[in-house]
């Protein structure tokens, strides 16, 4: 069967079964192109529990499916690809976030949402890339402790005067881009502005004309009277990028910052989920209430 026919057989049984179908930033772009929603995880939850479809199908890790049935727990959620996980997520339990909580007695936890559901449970308020700073100071107390990713910490902490404590683990993908890797992009293309992510190193942060969200990018991209931009995240964000803003140029600061977990949904795991209904993420209801009221407090944060 060809795309174009995936396509059809795809939106078809959507409309049959009143389902949704939600695309991360850094899905492949067939996946994206068919999405009635795409965006950052948090964001696309958050506009599907708005909506009056009966099936979510969540195109991204299992952390953001997991999400999305922390507040849509009307809707059944599906995610395609059952092993579809993210390392940073996985660098963090419930028990270990318990014994970490130990040592900081009465320290209020911010997870970042790039965390399980059992994570988020265990943790006070949650915060996205976009909002981390805001939610930092947002708290009362004078110390925080931030999971799991070091690097977002760390980027909220150069703007804030509480103390952070932080859990050490971080993107696969992210993490591993370099100074090198920017200068070779900078020297290529010297016209061109460069938007980085947070979970970046700080040392590559320090390069960057803008640090944003996925989203945050987007807006930057769009508002900014600049033609050329390196973009220093998962690369199927050039996808959105170029579709928003045809008369643009856009560069991915290294070639090799691809989430293989992000792409193994294509079409054929998506028509799949629909014709199955299946993998469903099922949470216990303890621990997605739990979860739900540290993105709940998130949401109740003014923002700049």
């Amino acid at each position: 069967m060809s795309n174009k026919e995936l396509a059809g057989k795809i939106r078809e049984l959507a409309k049959e079964k009143n389902a949704i179908i939600l695309a991360h930033n850094y899905q492949v772009p067939e996946v994206q192109d068919i999405a009635d929603l795409t965006g950052d995880s948090l964001a696309l939850s958050i506009q599907a529990s708005e909506t009056e479809a009966d099936i979510i199908i969540f195109c991204g890790v299992r952390f953001m499916a997991e999400t999305a049935a922390i507040v849509c727990p009307d809707k059944k959620v599906i995610l395609p690809v059952k092993n579809a996980g993210c390392g940073m997520a996985d660098m963090l339990n419930a028990s270990e976030l318990k014994a970490e909580k130990a040592k900081y007695p009465g320290i209020p936890v911010v997870t970042y949402v790039n965390s399980t559901a059992e994570v988020k449970a265990e943790s006070d308020i949650c915060c996205t890339s976009a909002n981390a700073v805001q939610v930092v100071k947002s708290l009362k107390a004078t110390e925080v402790l931030m999971t799991p990713d070091k690097n977002l910490a760390m980027w909220a902490q150069r703007h804030t005067d509480k103390k952070i404590h932080y859990w050490s683990g971080y993107c696969p993908i992210h993490n591993e881009l370099t100074i090198d890797q920017i200068k070779k992009a900078k020297a290529a293309h010297p016209e061109a502005l460069l938007m980085a992510h947070p979970e970046c190193v700080p040392e590559v942060l320090d390069m960057a004309d803008a640090v944003r969200s996925t989203s945050g990018m987007l807006i930057f991209a769009a508002e900014s009277k600049a033609k050329e931009f390196i973009v220093a995240t998962e690369v199927g964000l050039l996808h959105q990028l170029k579709k928003q803003n045809p008369a643009k140029q856009f560069y991915a600061a290294s070639s090799e910052m691809i989430c293989k977990d992000m792409k193994k949904t294509g079409l054929k795991e998506l028509l799949r989920a629909l014709q199955t209904e299946g993998p469903v993420i099922i949470l216990p209801e303890p621990i997605r209430l739990r979860a739900l009221k540290a993105v709940e407090r998130m949401m109740a944060v003014p923002r700049d």
